[in-house]
């Protein structure tokens, strides 16, 4: 049996006419930037995050540069973060002229761990983003009575968890903007690069409509240096198309979660944690295990797809070699790194394939306890 990581195609073939209709919808109008389209996902996905704005984006990336951008963070301050991310978080931070200051992570749930901010925090402090790994959102309380004693702004990575809850408040709702991305693999993907800013607050609003257009907010006239960070129509005409039905895909990964979790219950797999603060949506499923190389070998050979989320952290990457600071020890980081495996959760996936799957994990997995012998 072949069960790759993830496959669009079946998902795909159930939206398709709606899909080149949408397409079709777009070119026929020849309003080719910005537009209706965008203007009605930026209303929605507002809607759907609890937030009065959304500002459309032309990639999860961009939106974190905007948003850095916009709240005039550059050279001389410092933005605190998880190593444990994503590339473009740490490095959103960096193109800014900023240093990035990584903070351990919770080992149970690969968040950024509230106990350790605050001895990170500088007089260059400036922010802290937050990142919603894995679709499970961070120990939000703890960061914003941080942020608000020290006066720093927070920026919700939350490319991986569009949707997803903390307390009941929707991901992007409680910092001081929230960023998700539309790549395709994510819960709600696009056909390419895409990705939304939301915010609460109407005049930082109008400082990313500006970003996102060189830092214009009037045609030929630029109040800051911006970039061109637009959202395509044609991607918001299809992800209008996906949005009514993000709730059922999601509640068909944590379905398939929950199987994992039953399956993997008595066996050397350590499953994913999710806090009962928090609904996560699953965008990956990531278990541990000691000899995670061997079983990413064995898997590939037994035809599932697997991937590492994230097999070397941020402060370990050439690229910020002198160019960030290490707040205390990232240990938790650097262990994760050795041992987190990430196996398909996508909602197409059936009863027999999932089966496959979690057999075939127990049948190679070590579990932890062994890594130290």
């Amino acid at each position: 049996m072949k069960v790759p990581l993830l496959d669009l195609k079946p998902q795909y073939a159930t939206i398709k006419n709606d899909v080149l209709a949408a397409i079709g919808e777009v070119l026929d109008s020849q309003v080719c930037i910005l537009g209706p389209k965008v203007v009605e996902l930026e209303q929605r996905v507002a809607e759907l995050s609890g937030c009065q704005f959304g500002i459309g984006m032309s990639s999860g990336t961009d939106a974190l540069l905007a948003s850095l951008m916009a709240l005039n963070i550059g050279p001389g301050d410092e933005v605190i973060t998880t190593p444990f991310t994503f590339f473009a978080t740490a490095g959103s931070i960096s193109r800014t002229g900023a240093l990035p200051v990584f903070v351990d992570i919770d080992p149970r749930t690969y968040n950024l761990d509230p106990e350790k901010i605050e001895a990170a925090i500088t007089g260059r402090t400036k922010a802290i983003i937050p990142v919603h790994l894995y679709g499970q959102m961070c120990d939000m309380d703890s960061i914003m009575e941080i942020a608000t004693k020290h006066n720093l702004f927070v920026i919700e990575d939350g490319a991986q968890a569009i949707s997803a809850t903390y307390k009941g408040r929707k991901a992007g709702s409680i910092g001081t903007a929230g960023c998700f991305s539309f790549f395709p693999s994510k819960n709600l993907g696009g056909a390419g690069d895409g990705g939304m800013i939301v915010t609460n607050d109407p005049a930082l609003r109008e400082r990313l409509v500006a970003a996102r257009n060189h830092g214009s907010m009037r045609k030929y006239y630029h109040q800051f240096v911006g970039g061109n960070f637009r959202l395509d129509p044609i991607q918001a005409a299809i992800l209008l198309v996906k949005l009514p039905l993000l709730g059922s895909w999601s509640e068909a990964r944590r379905r398939h979660a929950a199987f994992y979790d039953g399956a993997f219950a008595a066996g050397p797999v350590q499953a994913p944690w999710v806090s009962p603060d928090c609904v996560s949506i699953f965008n990956q499923y990531t278990i541990r295990v000691s000899n995670r190389d061997a079983v990413i070998q064995a898997l590939k050979q037994d035809g599932i797809g697997a991937e590492i989320y994230y097999p070397l952290s941020m402060h370990q990457q050439e690229c910020f070699a002198g160019k960030c600071r290490v707040a205390g020890s990232l240990i938790e980081s650097e262990t994760a790194s050795r041992s987190v495996l990430s196996l398909p959760v996508y909602p197409e996936l059936n009863q027999e394939q999932l089966e496959y799957v979690a057999d075939s994990v127990l049948r190679h997995a070590q579990p932890l306890e062994q890594s130290a012998t």
